[in-house]
């Protein structure tokens, strides 16, 4: 075992232990950012001003009515900034637009001595618009060409072979939703200027560096003239990745311009309009299989609404291109990447970043092809693992097939999957308005970022005289038990208890260049930097043990904070053998660095090894539709996950449980609406605040919900053999929606394939019921006849043209019972 993965005797590491600020959490008293501007003098508020078109060219801009409204202090425009007027890393954001490029874009930040004054002098801006056409669905953009950023296409082996030697072709299309990262705390920033002119911001961001970077540049500064901190944040989900920055450098410019604290804080309202969703994707698929109903070829194009500017877009759909395999070898493979330009929001990262919407893509195949090859959605997933000696599409081998198939195979075990499936299809013969369905999917997720160069992490590391051990890490604290873990992992690799360790925020004049607490990858880089910083320390210490034991310092081991010699009765507690080092001069802090070895990538050829490694994991899903509304519920779940040998078993299994639901909720219920008329109001984001915007709560949780982390599975190479969890358990979901998908089915013959919207709301489930029963209704019909409502959707294809009937998710939605003439695509 490596030395990275070993883990030492005694480990404060593998234990179950509450979060670091649970209690704060639940008694209120834990500050984040917006809390801090009670505790600062004479605060200026910022509110901005907001052009509610979609697309627009400035033609005049008028301050003066707001600067006569009583406590307004201040409007600043992109006159008053001394640096680069961009708020993104691809000069493609202005801070301070000369042309709006989306419904409720900022165009000026009005200053107040209260929030309200601020409010009304942003009112008062007069802004004169040249409106311009405006492009708002994601079809709309396809249709017009509407495209930036990266085309990556991914190939392997020879796709037009692999088709022609598949027995069954089938083509279709599908479109799925966008999501709201909808986190408790909505993006705040408060900043002030120092006696030196030095800029400090209180940034809820994920990337206190690269807000440190923006906040910079907009100022006219250098990095060591700006420090961002981050106390934690109430919630990121990738949301505050790159989408903080704007709005920091906004607070910091009317810090620096007027010599007075400034604080940013979005309400609700202005953050859904304001800010980044995850992706929606449009994707154009054909796919072969052999005649026992394994893929032979792939050839499909994703298309990701970017909206108004690139942001993480191009990032996103590379890594939707490196998962659209999932668990599944294809051997002959041809997927294309773009971006499309919308007036929309720029959308950015979300959990999984790009990596589930890839991997949708494929379970949606799979569940939409299974009964047209006859065969069971579970035995067709199976027969497509992969197998040792098998790589990607872009070239990395997968190492560890075998756990694909060990989590499969538990969860099918503790789900019961066989007497169970018994007992749903009797209860669905007995039922003729209400089925039930099980699903069982899998996931194989890489971590890593797949820019290398963000595959590294930094520590600092402090041992006090009293013994007690301060850590900052670059790692941000949102709620997902990273700083809990940072504890046990210095605890671990000093050889204390963990109360003597104490950490810091993340403040970019300790840990610099950091990267993002983001790609799942927070532990893993923060991690191994701790116990580098750790190890240094302890590696001086226990020279200076040895000589008060008398023995090599080889020999000396310090567990539970006393500090041993092998073969020797004789100890020094962790106290005193630090002050004996002070008083020895020995240095009692530390920096610790982690790079992540063996990566490479080719952007340009999209070939190479992105990932250290592929976390996996199964679930088990059962549901029970409503065939008069299309309302179902999770009967329930059962999970087996990959984390490695867990750093802290309690939170890793609160990730998961909090993935799973999030995912359900983008699969199930999260329906993001947007005006596409022509009326004055396109391009308005309808779906504005939890009224209309209906989020997973405790009614939509499983009644029954069991996760089990998978055993034995210690990760050689990776921080104390442990995996990460923060993103693959997300994926998770999609036995959802494949249950929903076959409960919509039982109401129609066997052998049917019904397709399902995404999100699957209850109204989306029910079209699907009844074009279960419309496929029930026209059983008769001779295979190949065109369906009723004429629409295209999954359907065997012959030589790349269509030569059975079609399907298509929407109200006059079509199901048909295929026979194995129309199967055949050769």
């Amino acid at each position: 075992m490596s030395h990275l993965s070993e883990r030492p005797e005694k480990p404060v590491v593998g234990l179950s232990m509450p979060h670091e600020s649970a209690v704060q959490h639940v008694t209120g008293t834990a500050l984040y950012t917006d809390d801090l501007v009670h505790r600062t003098k004479d605060v200026l508020h910022a509110y901005p001003v907001q052009v509610m078109k979609a697309h627009g060219r400035i033609t005049d801009l008028r301050t003066e009515p707001a600067l006569a409204v009583p406590g307004v202090v201040r409007v600043l425009t992109g006159a008053d900034v001394p640096g680069v007027n961009d708020a993104g890393m691809k000069h493609d954001e202005p801070l301070f637009p000369d042309t709006v490029m989306f419904h409720g874009h900022a165009v000026a930040w009005v200053l107040g001595e209260t929030l309200e004054a601020a409010r009304l002098g942003a009112e008062a801006v007069e802004v004169d618009l040249d409106e311009l056409p405006s492009v708002i669905t994601l079809q709309d953009a396809i249709a017009a060409e509407s495209f930036h950023g990266a085309r990556p296409v991914m190939v392997t082996g020879d796709v037009d072979a692999g088709f022609a030697d598949s027995a069954h072709v089938f083509g279709g299309e599908f479109q799925f939703s966008d999501q709201e990262h909808f986190y408790l705390e909505t993006h705040a920033a408060l900043a002030y200027v120092d006696e030196a002119e030095q800029v400090f911001v209180q940034s809820s961001t994920q990337h206190p560096s690269e807000t440190q970077e923006i906040v910079a540049h907009v100022l006219g500064l250098h990095s060591h003239e700006v420090t961002v901190q981050c106390l934690r944040m109430g919630g990121g989900f990738g949301g505050k990745e790159m989408q903080p920055h704007g709005f920091a450098a906004v607070a910091a410019l009317g810090a620096r311009l007027t010599g007075r604290p400034v604080r940013v804080r979005l309400n609700r309202t202005q953050d859904l309009t304001m800010s980044g969703k995850r992706h929606g994707f449009h994707a154009r698929w054909r796919i072969g299989f052999d005649a026992d109903g394994r893929i032979q070829a792939l050839d499909a194009t994703l298309t990701a609404d970017g909206g108004w500017s690139l942001d993480l877009s191009e990032p996103v759909v590379a890594r939707a291109l490196c998962h659209i395999d999932n668990t599944y070898w294809i051997p002959h493979a041809r997927v294309a990447g773009r971006i499309a330009r919308t007036n929309k929001v720029s959308n950015t990262a979300f959990r999984g970043f790009g990596g589930p919407q890839g991997m949708l893509v494929i379970e949606d195949i799979m569940g939409r092809c299974a009964p047209l090859l006859g065969l069971d959605p579970m035995e067709l997933r199976e027969r497509n693992f992969y197998r040792p000696g098998q790589s990607t599409p872009y070239g990395q081998p997968v190492v560890q097939p075998e756990r694909i198939s060990a989590v499969w195979e538990q969860v099918k075990d503790d789900a019961g999957i066989a007497d169970r499936g018994r007992e749903i299809a009797a209860f669905n013969a007995a039922h003729p308005h209400t089925k039930r369905a099980l699903a069982v999917t899998g996931l194989k997720f890489g971590i890593s970022f797949n820019l290398t160069a963000f595959n590294q992490g930094g520590a600092l590391v402090l041992i006090y005289k009293d013994g007690s051990v301060l850590i900052n890490h670059g790692g941000t604290e949102m709620g997902q038990g990273l700083h809990t873990k940072m504890l046990q992992v210095a605890a671990t690799t000093l050889g204390i208890p963990l109360h003597k360790v104490r950490l810091a925020p993340t403040r970019t004049d300790k840990v610099p260049n950091t990267s993002a607490t983001a790609a799942s990858a927070g532990a893993d880089l923060n991690g191994a930097a701790v116990k580098n910083a750790c190890e240094q320390l302890r590696e001086r210490l226990r020279v200076v043990a040895a000589t008060r034991l008398g023995s090599s310092a080889s020999d000396v081991r310090i567990v539970e904070g006393v500090a041993r010699a092998l073969g020797s009765d004789r100890e020094v507690a962790w106290d005193d053998l630090v002050r004996t080092a002070y008083l020895q001069r020995v240095q009692l802090s530390a920096a610790g660095f982690y790079r992540t070895e063996g990566l490479h990538w080719d952007a340009k050829t999209f070939q190479g090894s992105p990932f250290k490694y592929f976390s996996h994991g199964a679930a088990a899903a059962e549901v029970e539709v409503d065939g008069f509304t299309g309302a179902y519920r999770i009967r329930r779940v059962d999970i087996v996950h990959d984390v490695g040998d867990s750093l802290s078993p309690m939170i890793d299994i609160g990730q998961v449980e909090g993935g799973f639901v999030q995912g359900a909720g983008w699969l199930t219920l999260e329906d993001m609406r947007w005006d596409a008329g022509d009326g004055p109001h396109r391009g308005r984001l309808l779906t504005q605040a939890a009224s209309t915007y209906k989020l997973p709560s405790f009614s939509e949780m499983p009644e029954e919900f069991h996760v089990r982390l998978l055993e034995n599975a210690t990760e050689e190479g990776a921080v104390y053999g442990s995996k990460a969890v923060g993103e693959p358990p997300l994926m998770l979901a999609f036995s959802v929606r494949e249950a929903l998908r076959q409960a919509a089915a039982a109401f129609g013959p066997g052998g049917i394939s019904v397709e399902l919207a995404s999100p699957a709301t209850p109204e989306a489930v029910y079209w699907a019921v009844q074009a279960a029963r419309q496929g029930e209704a026209r059983e008769g019909s001779p295979a190949g006849e065109a369906s009723a409502d004429g629409q295209a959707g999954v359907r065997p294809v012959e030589n790349g043209r269509a030569v059975g009937p079609s399907l298509r998710s929407g109200p006059a939605d079509g199901a048909v019972r295929p026979d194995a003439e129309a199967l055949s695509g050769a």
